[in-house]
């Protein structure tokens, strides 16, 4: 059984996420890592392999866009779709985040 891609369902991995924020300015494949693991302190990296992987997968759904090369490396940035998707993931994490402090609450009242 072939297993669901999360962009076509709408989901953003982990991955996908921080790759698409650090898209917001254009970036290189290395350039890309390095943000990715700034933003989470630490807490996530991607290597090369996922990364470019990744990189394929954002393309071929249109959020990102190859924008020029530059001595051997392609650089890449987010698009508007990609924007949006980025957008309309937060609200879904905000919503999960809201879910479980609820959740949280409700048990605490016991």
């Amino acid at each position: 059984m072939a297993r669901n891609n999360s962009l076509d369902m709408g989901e953003l991995t982990d991955a996908y996420y921080y790759i698409l924020l650090s898209l917001i300015r254009p970036k290189h494949g290395y350039l890309i890592m390095k943000s990715v693991e700034e933003m989470s302190d630490g807490e996530f990296s991607i290597g090369p392999a996922s990364l470019y992987t990744s990189i394929k997968k954002l393309l071929d759904a249109e959020f990102i866009e190859l924008t020029q090369e530059l001595e051997k490396k392609k650089v890449y940035v987010i698009t508007e779709k990609g924007i949006e998707s980025l957008k309309n993931e937060l609200e879904r994490k905000r919503k999960m985040v809201k879910i479980a402090e609820n959740a949280f609450n409700d048990r605490e009242m016991l």
